[in-house]
């Protein structure tokens, strides 16, 4: 049996075959070090970034001390995005699955309150959620945490530069001080250590260095007159072909605006930044995950909670001034073991921005030329198209409904539908190009759940 096995550690057989049957069965580097800590009842602060497998982590040890017949909050997460706290529920729902009846509610801004307030009426053990609408929710007396044994703050680090650091005192100042408190953070400023000095209790650090392998990423870097990126980053794309592709700028304006350049030269491009509305952030979410479109351009704090399988490539359009970020960027390409792509610009005025990535990954970098070919490429194609239905989890849809009606009589086969996403008012599906007509005209014509929905194809 190899020493990182779950099998090795204390948990019951009906966690350990839940945790075989999604195929957990070796932890990794964050979860190795972290859970013998978190089972023991030890606060924990944790430097790991996304994708290193830190949801489990602390998921696991969360499930492992609840009560489930006590049907009160037991566990809270504080995350700083939406589509992160949504992510994190998923998951603990899928570890939760050895046991019936735990319920795990999300709490977060941007959402109508009132709904919120009927979920909470029917109780819950764990609420994940974003600091603002907990604080909200706490000083309308809607949510108690009088028995809360365990606070996770996940990617701390990008919740204190999202400005939540007065919304997460108010919440902790709430909370009973006999309690474990977990701290994750992909980066490790001055900040994070003084959080931790007020809400921990002689917490113990771990680290899962970020620093990844060469042989799964493999980075270029091209020097370009800034008169010259956006041909630059047209260019690459084109050449490079990739199926999905994030392209990351330090600024929501920029975000945007090379996004619609992109879509302007023939790229399926989709921005992600802070100034877009809820639903537009989950859309927009939805279409570049389930393969709708193939590039994203996006900032680093509204990419927290991004969660794209198979990512064939990352850019740099613009080079960040944290040699850190820098690797936190990269590493979203090239996971499990699969082969990564990172190709960062860079101008005259930014070089001493790659002399610090030097620094940090203490390797020698290769200024290259952009390649010789490459506009003479069409832009990438998605083969997918996404159908939106205008109708969710609160009209009772479900995505098996949605399923069976897509491949019921007179419809499509099951292989040519793609990823469906369900979300309260809305439900996204993934089509193949060549039958997505075909399933047009059947969920308009038949009904889903004894009821007519709107259907629109999205451009």
């Amino acid at each position: 049996m190899p020493n990182n096995a779950f099998s090795t550690l204390s948990l019951n057989q009906s966690m350990l075959d839940n945790l075989d049957s999604l195929g957990y069965r070796e932890m990794t580097a964050i979860q190795s070090q972290s859970l013998p800590l978190i089972l023991s009842g030890k606060d924990v602060i944790a430097k790991a970034k996304t994708g290193s497998g830190k949801t489990a982590a602390f998921a696991i040890g969360l499930l492992s001390k609840l009560n489930v017949t006590l049907f009160q909050v037991q566990a809270l997460v504080l995350c700083p995005t939406r589509e992160l706290a949504d992510q994190v529920s998923k998951e603990i729902r899928r570890l939760a699955r050895f046991t019936r009846n735990i319920k795990v509610l999300t709490l977060c801004g941007g959402m109508p309150f009132g709904p919120q307030l009927a979920s909470l009426d029917h109780g819950a053990h764990i609420v994940v959620g974003t600091p603002g609408r907990i604080h909200e929710h706490l000083r309308k007396n809607s949510l108690q945490l009088s028995r809360l044994n365990t606070l996770v703050l996940d990617e701390a680090d990008r919740m204190l530069e999202m400005g939540f650091e007065d919304a997460i005192n108010a919440v902790v100042e709430k909370l009973p001080d006999h309690r474990q408190t977990l701290l994750f953070s992909a980066t490790y400023p001055d900040s994070i250590a003084q959080m931790s000095a007020h809400f921990q209790r002689k917490p113990i650090e771990v680290r899962a260095e970020a620093v990844h392998n060469d042989q799964h990423i493999e980075q270029h870097f091209y020097e370009v007159d800034k008169q010259e990126k956006r041909q630059a980053l047209d260019q690459l794309l084109r050449h490079f072909q990739p199926g999905s592709a994030v392209v990351f700028c330090n600024t929501k304006k920029a975000a945007q605006e090379i996004a619609d350049y992109l879509y302007e030269q023939g790229h399926r491009a989709v921005a992600l930044h802070g100034d877009l509305e809820q639903r537009q952030r989950d859309q927009t979410l939805v279409l570049f995950a389930n393969g709708s479109r193939t590039v994203l351009v996006a900032t680093d704090v509204a990419a927290r909670g991004l969660d794209v399988k198979e990512l064939s490539m990352v850019i740099n359009y613009d080079v960040t001034r944290d040699a850190e970020v820098h690797v936190h960027r990269i590493g979203r390409t090239g996971r499990a073991g699969q082969k990564g792509l990172a190709l960062s610009l860079f101008t005259v005025q930014e070089a001493y921005r790659i002399t610090a990535i030097e620094d940090y990954l203490q390797c020698e970098i290769t200024v290259e030329s952009l390649p010789d070919r490459g506009l003479e490429h069409s832009p990438v194609e998605p083969d997918v198209i996404t159908l939106c239905i205008d109708g969710g989890r609160k009209n009772k849809v479900r995505p098996g409904d949605l399923l069976g009606a897509l491949t019921g009589e007179g419809g499509i086969d099951g292989k040519q539908v793609g990823k469906i996403d369900c979300f309260d008012f809305c439900t996204y599906v993934a089509i193949k190009k060549n039958d997505v007509d075909k399933a047009l005209k059947k969920l308009q014509q038949d009904k889903i759940k004894g009821k007519k929905f709107k259907v629109r194809k999205l451009r």
